[in-house]
């Protein structure tokens, strides 16, 4: 996915009541951007963060600007749109780049599933086998502790919703359909993915549970810039008992 144009840069004041994000300029000027993203953000948004932000030309916008991407003390990008996982992740396999879901025909998205009402991100289907139910995550959590580790976690708060997904899942898997759980890693310096059992201890237990029913995790990681973000790099998961 590339932004166009490419990302203006600025730095990180303080991300406040959720949505907003104030930003200073190399001159001094400050202003409040549009922050998409609803979690935590822990060790994503720090004040003083190197900041890259895209301008709309949607002249009803109260933010005309969005923050896209922060840049950690260790120099490390990330993608702090939580809109942008689902956008790279079909892009990717349109494209092909996730080969464990080449081969169908027809992707649909934000389809209505499950017995507890939800939307799966992405439904795989084709004539000649199971349909496929695609969930999203995108995770941003480095491990605070030792971020040298490049261990990422997710989630970065309890989740009720995260649990309810994994529960429609579960629930696809016992219709005879085929179920992923799909970790869009969204941080440079992330290479590993766990369930994050010290922050969401229900969410990891189930996490374990679906996969011994069958659901598939799978993780892939993006390339960042100012002008792109690229899922490209499948990396490990790594079960947390």
């Amino acid at each position: 996915m590339k932004y166009s144009p490419a990302l203006q840069s600025a730095t990180l004041l303080k991300r406040y009541k959720r949505f907003l994000a104030d930003l200073q300029l190399k001159d001094g000027s400050e202003f409040t951007a549009h922050c998409a993203n609803t979690g935590k953000m822990t060790g994503c948004a720090e004040p003083g963060f190197s900041a890259f932000y895209s301008t709309s030309d949607n002249a009803k916008r109260k933010y005309p600007q969005s923050l896209e991407l922060t840049k950690n003390n260790l120099s490390q990008l990330i993608c702090v749109n939580t809109a942008i996982a689902n956008k790279v992740v079909e892009e990717a396999i349109n494209n092909n780049v996730i080969t464990e879901l080449n081969g169908y025909e027809q992707l649909q998205s934000e389809v209505k599933y499950g017995s507890e009402n939800s939307r799966i991100d992405f439904l795989l289907t084709d004539s000649s086998k199971s349909d496929c139910y695609v969930e999203v995550k995108s995770v941003t959590l480095l491990s605070q502790s030792d971020p040298q580790s490049a261990q990422g976690y997710f989630p970065d708060a309890q989740t009720l919703r995260g649990q309810k997904h994994i529960r429609e899942l579960i629930e696809m898997i016992g219709q005879g359909h085929r179920a992923v759980l799909l970790f869009a890693v969204l941080h440079e310096g992330i290479n590993k993915v766990s369930g994050a059992a010290h922050i969401d201890e229900k969410y990891n237990a189930l996490l374990n549970h679906a996969i011994s029913k069958g659901v598939e995790v799978l993780v892939y990681k993006a390339s960042i810039s100012a002008n792109e973000v690229i899922l490209n790099e499948k990396i490990a998961f790594i079960a947390n008992s």
